[in-house]
């Protein structure tokens, strides 16, 4: 498996035998990178891609310093079974109230 960040297209993508097998979305801002969606093709399915894909990009955030927002529920889980990734989590520091 190969995995890179196809930064024109916002997204990281695996690749099995030079195959797209599967992808995870982003939104990359300033202050930090959101995580939208995750699609790992059915035949690969049940291999490890999507958590390749998020322990990937995970790392990389982490080597930028850049907080991470999982908006894409896979992200969500992914880092709640994996809590030494926690402290990449985006935290809202505003006081601002309505």
């Amino acid at each position: 498996m190969r995995i890179v960040d196809n930064a024109d297209a916002n997204r990281y993508e695996a690749y099995v035998d030079d195959k797209l097998a599967g992808f995870a979305e982003y939104i990359r801002t300033k202050n930090l990178i959101a995580f939208v969606h995750t699609e790992v093709e059915e035949a690969y399915e049940g291999q490890g891609i999507g958590g390749a894909l998020v322990r990937t990009s995970l790392d990389a955030a982490r080597a930028a310093g850049a907080p991470v927002l999982a908006v894409c529920p896979f992200y969500t889980a992914w880092i709640a079974r994996h809590p030494e990734y926690g402290e990449l989590v985006y935290t809202n520091r505003s006081r601002v109230r309505d």
